[in-house]
Parts: structure tokens; C-alpha cells; sequence
């Protein structure tokens, strides 16, 4: 007697030789199969069972668990060369396309599924990856391939803009900012054309000069404002930020919170997300 086919909504079911064909092979048609091979005297499988049945109900029908006790399928095991326990093998379109072996901890697992679960990226988002390991000029021709299958791509412009930038390009930047639609002018937009707008006029002053005056009096805050705002402008933030943070640390007065804004306020513009992060820690240490 064939038993009975677990109901249409079920997620998690127990799978023999007799229905394997329909409830692995047929079903992954439709949508992808994980087959647990497991026995009820394998210790790892005890582990690992509880870790996949959490995982498909968490994933809610993107994928299916079907859970075939090896001890009583020997014809499976042998056609899928059943070697060691637990395995879990992955079909989709009626054939495996992967497997692992062992109980593997739950990340690992999510790193298993996502791999073949999660959607494939347009070709817009895949130029854009491409472009983010790619070399200066090469990222640029990426990212005009990108734009020229979708004009007007966002996020695909802003990463262009950004690279325009980093080269002194600037008003290629500000073009190519301006031709953004109001629903795409968010905060990434607005940094950007900060770093424009910091970079179109030089500060006065001379930095080896400016540098000689605070080691000659450290509470020589004009010349650090100043000494911050060169520094900014040549995109050595760090520096920058290092001038501020010795105006904060030093003073307690009007040059300490002129020097909280002037951070605040180039922290929204710095491409340098690590140098932000420590100015950020440091403007709180010394606040408080």
C-alpha cells in the first residue's frame, strides 16, 4: 500500500521509496526539494533534522524538507551513492543540483539555501557588483554599460557619481547628480553633492604654516579650523577629523561646539565609513 501523499500546504514531510518519484522528484518541478537522508540511530542527523525543519518553516514554501529514513530505502541510497549520513541533497527541476554532508551549524545551512534560493540580481545589480571589485577606470565603463541598459538607474548613477568624484571630476558628478528624478535625491544623493559643493573652493591659508602655529600654541583653534577645513577639502578626512576632535577635547566653549557641527556635519559627507566610525567613537568619548 503506497501511503498516503503528505497534504499540499505541508512543508515538512517523511518521503520512502514508494513516493519518492512524486514527492522529491515531481515536486521539485515546482519548487525546490531538500531531501534529508537520515537514520534514526545517526547522531549528527538528530542535530542537524530539527535545524532544517526550523529553517523551512522559517523560509515558508520557497523551499520544501523531505525527510527519507535511508534505513528503509536502500534502492535511494544506492542510486544516490549514499556513503555517509546525514546528507542532505538539493533538487530543483527534477534532478540534484547540490549537497552537503554532516550537521552543519545553522549559518552555514542558510549560506547552503541562499546560494539557490535567493533571486538572481538584474543584470543592472550585477554590473553594479561587478563595478565595486573593478579597477577606477574600469568600475566607470561598468557602470555607463549599466546606465546605458537602464538610463537613469538610481543607485547605478549614484555609484557613477561617487566614482566621478574620487577622481576630481566634479562637475561630470554634478551633471550626471542633477539628472536624478526628486524620489532618488535621499541622503547618499545629498553627500555626495556635499562632497562637491566642499570641493569647489580651495580654504585660504598654507597648511605648513598653519600646522606651525598649533604646535606652537595647541589651543590655536582658528588655525585648526582652518588646518580641518584644508585637509577636508584635499579629502584627507581623517586629518580633518583629527583637527576637530583636538578643538573638542581642548576647549569647553564656543570653539568646542562649532567643532561638534563642523564633525556632524562632514561625517554625512566622508566616503570613508571607517574614519567616520572612529569619529564618531571619539566625539562621544570626549563629549562626555
Amino acid at each position: 500500500m503506497i501511503p498516503a501523499a503528505p497534504p499540499p500546504e505541508a512543508l515538512v514531510y517523511d518521503v520512502t521509496e514508494a513516493d519518492f518519484e512524486a514527492l522529491v522528484l515531481e515536486r521539485s518541478l515546482q519548487v525546490p526539494v531538500l531531501l534529508d537522508c537520515w537514520a534514526p540511530w545517526c547522531g549528527p542527523c538528530r542535530n542537524l533534522g530539527p535545524v532544517l525543519e526550523k529553517l523551512a518553516r522559517e523560509y515558508g514554501g520557497e523551499f520544501l524538507l523531505a525527510k527519507l529514513n535511508t534505513d528503509e530505502a536502500p534502492q535511494i541510497s544506492a542510486a544516490l551513492q549514499i556513503r555517509s549520513i546525514p546528507l542532505v541533497v538539493l533538487f530543483v527541476g527534477g534532478r540534484p543540483v547540490d549537497q552537503f554532508l554532516g550537521a552543519l551549524p545553522e549559518g552555514k545551512v542558510r549560506e547552503f539555501l541562499d546560494k539557490h534560493l535567493q533571486p538572481q540580481a538584474s543584470p543592472v545589480e550585477q554590473l553594479r557588483a561587478e563595478a565595486a571589485e573593478a579597477e577606477p577606470e574600469m568600475a566607470e565603463a561598468i557602470l555607463q554599460e549599466a546606465l546605458g541598459i537602464e538610463p537613469g538607474h538610481p543607485e547605478a548613477t549614484l555609484d557613477l557619481a561617487e566614482r566621478l568624484i574620487a577622481r576630481a571630476a566634479f562637475d561630470d558628478a554634478r551633471t550626471l547628480l542633477d539628472s536624478l528624478p526628486a524620489e532618488a535625491l535621499g541622503h547618499r544623493y545629498a553627500a555626495l553633492m556635499g562632497r562637491i559643493e566642499l570641493a569647489a573652493n580651495r580654504p585660504a591659508g598654507d597648511a605648513a604654516a598653519l600646522e606651525a602655529r598649533i604646535k606652537t600654541n595647541p589651543k590655536d583653534f582658528d588655525a585648526r579650523f582652518d588646518l580641518a577645513a584644508l585637509k577636508a577639502y584635499e579629502g584627507d578626512f581623517p586629518a580633518a577629523f583629527d583637527q576637530l576632535l583636538e578643538t573638542v577635547l581642548r576647549d569647553k566653549a564656543e570653539a568646542r561646539e562649532r567643532a561638534r557641527k563642523q564633525l556632524v556635519e562632514w561625517f554625512d559627507v566622508c566616503p570613508d565609513a571607517q574614519a567616520v566610525s572612529r569619529g564618531r567613537r571619539y566625539l562621544g568619548m570626549y563629549l562626555n
